[in-house]
């Protein structure tokens, strides 16, 4: 048996021992509570935790697999975004104007898991409504970086990396809209995986921009990412936006050589603003795939400065239609006044936090008469050759790498005051969600200051069988996955331990 504590095990290692009845689901998740108790309060991955809960569900586990059930995630407990609803379990979106608010229904993505045997181990923080790049905008106060407590996670699937990079949770569901799986994944040294648009039901995920959102799984190793979305993919009649075609078989591609492939390495991801470590450590990486037999080819994507001024103006527009269901009236918070429309103003006045309030007022902005011409729909038609540019560049390679971050995690506070500064965090990554293709981060290498640094791979739609071929190659010949943060080593959670007893 490995020696090693059960926290530090992946999902497939997880699911062998207990399969080998090497220990029960329920000692699993008590170990897994006890751990999240002694250090996310150095963290705050979590917005709530409901022991009772996931103990009941681990002892029902266990007495399926006694009765021979062999569901693919029996027994595994699974962390979950706090934007994907969960029936009978708070959810806020990190938002004081759904504070309070339970669910009649589970998202798809997180019923499907279910259903194949996984345990609700909690939800996570998130920056509100999944806007920000930190996941510092949360309403509840933000998440820290396990690397480093002074520095971000990353954002708005902050919560969700640091849980898996802590090993709080073996692995945890994300959601990206313009790269809030990958970043937070890179920054936190952790597999986060960003499906086609309309690969992963979005039925249950509380909308931010309904054009770009995607559920996306955060994992130890790509094995594990590649489970997740084979059990979360495939049509939902619940969605119009779920694609009515056939699911590949994600794991059967692992393992496959890489040798012939073409990877793409675009001149404009390695431009100024890049942190040097992070350039080094992704051609580094690149290098690597070369001597796995991979074929480097040097391409263009000139649209790359385009897409942040796009993805700012068709997210914010799609945020301010959202958005404007939360009235105080239906659901969540209320702040009675005299009047309906008073009662709107102040429910949304306080309910709101102020990134939020700014993109919904930047998406009224660029959707108003007399703007909607020159903002808007300019906007969906540099989208749309965004989109042109990567299709030709497919045509070329087969996979497209690049810096998934252009720095490593940043400070607490360093960028609040400064909007654009935060936005520039998602260079490499909205260009994804602009045009619904597929990418993956992978762990690659740390700065000097011990930070971690992201790798990402990027497919055409529907082409997730080959960006997790390259990646899970990459993965069999390097250790970076492998390294966990100090948080997640048992000296340290005995430290804090007993400095918490201390009186």
């Amino acid at each position: 048996m490995d020696p090693r504590p059960l926290h530090q095990w992946t999902v497939h290692q997880l699911l062998e021992g207990l399969g080998q009845g090497a220990f029960s689901a329920q000692e699993l998740a008590q170990h897994l509570l006890e751990r999240i108790q002694a250090v996310d309060p150095q963290l705050h991955a979590y917005l709530r935790v409901e022991p009772e809960r996931v103990l009941a569900q681990a002892r029902q586990a266990d007495r399926r697999r006694r009765s021979g059930d062999r569901s693919p995630l029996l027994g595994i407990p699974l962390a979950v975004k706090d934007v994907l609803v969960t029936r009978g379990v708070e959810t806020t979106a990190g938002s004081r104007i759904l504070q309070g608010f339970v669910p009649p229904y589970t998202a798809t993505a997180v019923a499907r898991l279910e259903a194949a045997g996984a345990i609700l181990l909690g939800k996570t923080n998130t920056d509100e409504f999944a806007m920000g790049s930190s996941t510092e905008n949360s309403a509840y106060g933000p998440t820290r970086n396990p690397w480093n407590l002074d520095r971000v996670p990353g954002g708005s699937s902050g919560g969700s990396a640091a849980a898996v990079a802590a090993r709080l949770a073996p692995a945890a569901l994300g959601t990206d809209t313009g790269g809030s799986v990958r970043q937070p994944a890179a920054l936190c040294g952790v597999v986060g995986l960003k499906p086609s648009y309309g690969r992963v039901s979005r039925h249950g995920l509380i909308a931010y921009g309904s054009s770009l959102d995607q559920v996306g799984p955060i994992a130890q190793d790509v094995a594990d990412a590649a489970l997740l979305l084979q059990i979360m993919a495939g049509p939902d009649p619940r969605d119009s936006t779920s694609l009515d075609t056939s699911v590949p078989d994600y794991r059967a591609v692992l393992g496959r050589t890489i040798q012939g492939l073409r990877i793409g390495l675009p001149q404009e991801y390695f431009t100024g603003g890049i942190q040097p470590e992070v350039d080094r450590a992704v051609r580094a990486a690149v290098a690597q795939l070369e001597d796995l037999g991979a074929t480097v080819v040097p391409i263009r994507l000139r649209t790359l400065e385009m897409a942040l001024p796009v993805y700012y103006l068709v997210a914010t527009a799609e945020a301010s239609a959202n958005l404007a269901r939360y009235d105080g009236i239906r659901y969540g918070r209320r702040t009675p006044a005299a009047t309906v429309m008073d009662t709107y103003r102040r429910t949304r006045g306080q309910g709101f936090g102020a990134e939020v309030k700014r993109r919904i007022m930047l998406g009224t902005y660029a959707l108003s008469a007399g703007y909607y011409d020159a903002y808007y729909l300019k906007a969906q038609q540099v989208r749309t050759l965004i989109r042109q540019d990567f299709e030709a560049a497919f045509q070329q390679v087969d996979v497209i790498a690049s810096p998934t971050s252009p720095t490593t995690a940043f400070r607490l506070g360093e960028r609040t005051e400064d909007p654009l500064q935060m936005y520039l965090a998602d260079i490499f990554t909205v260009s994804v969600n602009l045009t619904g293709m597929c990418a993956i981060s992978v762990p690659c290498g740390f700065d000097e200051a011990g930070l971690p640094i992201g790798l990402q791979l990027m497919g055409p739609h529907l082409g997730e069988e080959r960006i997790l071929q390259v990646a899970y190659a990459y993965q069999q010949v390097t250790e970076w996955h492998r390294r966990c943060p100090p948080s997640a080593s048992p000296e340290q959670e005995q430290a804090a331990r007993t400095r918490d007893s201390r009186p």
